[in-house]
């Protein structure tokens, strides 16, 4: 195996590819990276065997081949030779790396005990907007548990519905719902992990070419192209939650706002409520205005947003990081907050449309 590249391509590669190797691991194979150089392009493979990467770039002086480094040494050495072409060579698992006066020689392992990675899947192309799939996850993300013991709860569920693709995921405090205009050949609901998710989200954005992420997937595993990476993750067992079973079917208060306004109040509110028990900040929501406090030892702090209401007035109790969390990721200038009781959940929605939708629970507060 023989190939050379500028050293500035090779590290950027590796900085996408070196997201799937895993140092926690009893299978010594899994350290490493698999090289493969074939018709003038090498193609680099990683894997934990939860998420799998294969990224591709054209090289130069191409002899075809394949071998597997260790992927910190391999990365280390790249990343710390000089901006120039790289000289890399194998013959029977010895690796030696050129670059300017730099002479490396290397011992890797045979590319045949590398697990498989790529996958044959049964679905046909489903096509996003990169910018479009990256804010999806990011619109849903924080709301997934991260309490492995929580099975179906740290994860996303991407359901496939013939017009729209929708995704969600609960904690069991909290509900977050992003949804987009979607063709699908067929109905599908698969779950995926939050983290693993996240994780070919910010993968799909250090990627520079614009255009779409082809997804596809079978029963066991999911796969996302864009550009000349691919990545494969493995999908959640088990049924998710009945999530509309959840939403509030009734809407007798409905209150209209700034988002901007709301996020910073409750950020500066939140300084104190920290302090407390259950990050505890109080709304009292009247025709007018709603008034935001927080209290404990330290102290206490008032702030007032400008609302439109329609429904009675009422005082409600919330985890402060809850809102913080949702009010960040949504994008629109006005939202609509609806609720009934002090102790039912409150849903926040654009003013029209339905493209997201997050539920958060109230904290139970003494009403005097």
């Amino acid at each position: 195996m023989r190939f050379s590249c500028e050293q500035n391509t090779l590290v950027k590669a590796l900085n996408i590819v070196s997201k799937a190797v895993t140092s926690r691991t009893t299978i010594p194979i899994l350290k490493g990276i698999l090289l493969t150089v074939k018709d003038g392009k090498l193609t680099m493979s990683a894997s934990d065997l939860e998420i799998g990467i294969e990224k591709t770039i054209e090289v130069d002086d191409a002899e075809n081949g394949s071998v597997v480094v260790q992927a910190k040494l391999f990365s280390d050495i790249i990343r710390k030779l000089p901006n120039s072409t790289v000289e890399v060579t194998e013959d029977n698992n010895n690796i030696n790396i050129r670059c300017s006066k730099t002479n490396f020689d290397i011992v890797g392992n045979e590319a045949d005990e590398f697990p498989k990675i790529m996958i044959e899947t049964t679905s046909e192309d489903i096509l996003f907007d990169k910018e479009i799939f990256c804010d999806m996850v990011n619109k849903v993300s924080f709301s997934a548990s991260a309490d492995e013991s929580r099975g179906v709860l740290t994860g996303i569920l991407i359901e496939m519905k013939e017009d729209s693709l929708n995704m969600v995921s609960l904690d069991g405090f909290r509900m977050a719902i992003t949804r987009e205009a979607i063709s699908n050949e067929n109905e599908k609901n698969i779950l995926i992990s939050s983290k693993i998710l996240s994780e070919v989200s910010k993968i799909i954005t250090d990627e520079n070419p614009d255009g779409d992420v082809i997804f596809r997937y079978n029963n066991k595993k999911a796969l996302f192209v864009v550009g000349n990476t691919k990545v494969v993750v493995s999908l959640l067992d088990g049924e998710f939650v009945k999530y509309r079973d959840i939403l509030p079917k009734d809407q007798s208060i409905t209150v209209v706002l700034n988002r901007q306004d709301m996020l910073e109040a409750i950020e500066r509110a939140s300084l104190l409520a920290k302090v407390g028990k259950n990050n505890l900040v109080r709304l009292t929501i009247n025709d007018e205005f709603m008034e935001i406090t927080s209290k404990s030892e330290e102290g206490n702090d008032t702030e007032e947003v400008m609302v439109s209401k329609d429904g009675n007035d009422i005082l409600i109790g919330f985890n402060s990081k809850y809102l913080i969390d949702a009010l960040k990721v949504i994008d629109d200038s006005e939202i609509k907050m609806i609720l009934n009781t002090p102790v039912s959940p409150c849903l926040i929605k654009p003013v029209s449309g339905d493209s997201y939708c997050y539920l958060i629970l109230p904290v139970r507060i003494n009403m005097n």
